[in-house]
């Protein structure tokens, strides 16, 4: 079999004609021999509306209620992308995750795939029918219908080209990867070829051209992944594995998100068993989190800051005034003004004083800093919001970004 998976996501399923858009695409690669899989979001701003509706209920609604709200999006995009194939002479068949056979496991609206029981989707290509498949759901053990969090429909048609070996393109609103959001800072260069890891660490870190999960499947299977411009008719760029030549620039990627919520909680008894109750609690809610920063005791005394999704805001304080019970003396602040300014590059393993420059740029600007962390192709700092433009600004252009 001759499979290729592609994806198409955003404003190019935003419209009756956008779909119909998609289909001839779709059909002019099916004329050159290829056996199509494709899979699809819902319909532009759809999601956005059924959350708005679901909040217009509830403040704090039933993840399981959501995941079963939110899968009607993909739904309507596969079964009118596959009529319209259908129109064109194509013989195509629409499937849900669970009819693709998407297992997946987890907290609702947080799943993971764990397993893809491809053989229906071969038997459907064997027959010479185009498949069309709802992105961002699967099906649990329980048989609930499961959600995989925002982004991800990348994640769906990645794990399917994994499981059916071949590549996987990625259509979307932006005509590929660029070092910088051209949104927010519009001379960054596009980039022809990224690594697999800087890719991880700049969709871990708020890019959100591709989302984490997608690109450590396809760096786990090898599976190259194409991101370009949903009409493709301009160059996109190659997510591919890392060779010698993506060290001669230090810095790839620059990358910023305002989805920061910073917890700081005081006068924890200096203590690993209290610290490691925190983050325990906070891990068995399921709150995924990011930047930990530990000020030295002082009279017995030590204050704990953390970074998470303001999406995890609910879940959080459930968790804070869990804590209050066994913490008698804690004080807790919370600082939603705050966004994360990360640099990325593989260049960084084997050359140094990334750090010391930023610190100097930020220094020269009076851009103050809450929070640092670092990974081997990373350095990340927590600032006011009010700072973010002026920061990115900066940072690309005395980067070379």
């Amino acid at each position: 079999m001759n499979v290729l998976v592609q994806k198409y996501g955003g404003t190019s399923v935003g419209s009756i004609d956008k779909i119909k858009n998609i289909a001839r695409r779709v059909i002019e690669e099916k004329k050159k021999g290829k056996d199509m899989v494709i899979v699809v979001s819902a319909m532009g701003k759809s999601t956005d509306k059924l959350v708005e509706m679901a909040k217009s209920i509830s403040e704090n609604p039933c993840n399981r209620e959501m995941d079963m709200l939110l899968a009607t999006g993909e739904q309507v995009t596969i079964s009118l992308l596959s009529m319209a194939l259908k129109e064109y002479g194509y013989d195509s068949i629409s499937l849900t995750g669970f009819q693709a056979g998407i297992i997946t496991e987890g907290n609702h609206t947080k799943n993971r795939i764990t397993k893809i029981e491809i053989e229906k989707i071969k038997n459907h290509l064997k027959d010479g029918k185009i498949v069309v498949v709802a992105g961002f759901q699967g099906i649990n053990d329980n048989g609930d219908i499961t959600t995989l969090g925002r982004g991800g429909s990348d994640t769906t048609a990645v794990a399917l080209a994994a499981k059916l070996n071949c590549e996987c393109e990625i259509y979307t609103d932006v005509d590929g990867i660029y070092s910088v959001d051209p949104r927010v800072f519009p001379e960054a260069k596009k980039l022809d070829v990224i690594s697999y890891e800087e890719m991880m660490e700049m969709a871990s870190l708020g890019a959100g051209v591709m989302e984490t999960r997608a690109v450590e499947i396809g760096f786990k299977f090898k599976v190259p992944i194409y991101v370009a411009l949903n009409t493709g008719e301009v160059k996109g760029t190659y997510i591919k594995e890392y060779d010698e030549t993506m060290e001669d620039k230090m810095i790839t990627g620059l990358t910023a998100t305002d989805d920061v919520l910073m917890i700081t909680i005081n006068n924890v008894e200096y203590n690993s068993k209290n610290i490691a109750l925190i983050f325990d609690k906070l891990a068995k809610a399921n709150v995924n989190i990011d930047m930990i920063s530990q000020t030295a005791p002082f009279n017995g005394l030590v204050n704990v800051s953390f970074t998470a999704s303001k999406n995890d805001v609910f879940i959080i304080d459930e968790v804070i005034e869990s804590l209050k019970n066994e913490l008698k003396k804690i004080e807790v602040s919370k600082d939603s003004k705050i966004s994360k300014i990360s640099v990325v590059g593989i260049g960084m393993m084997n050359q140094s004083g990334v750090a010391g420059k930023v610190f100097k740029i930020f220094s020269d600007n009076n851009i103050e800093f809450k929070q640092v962390t670092t990974s081997e192709i990373s350095i990340s700092y927590t600032i006011d919001s009010n700072d973010k433009t002026k920061a990115i600004t900066v940072l690309s252009k005395e980067l070379n970004l």
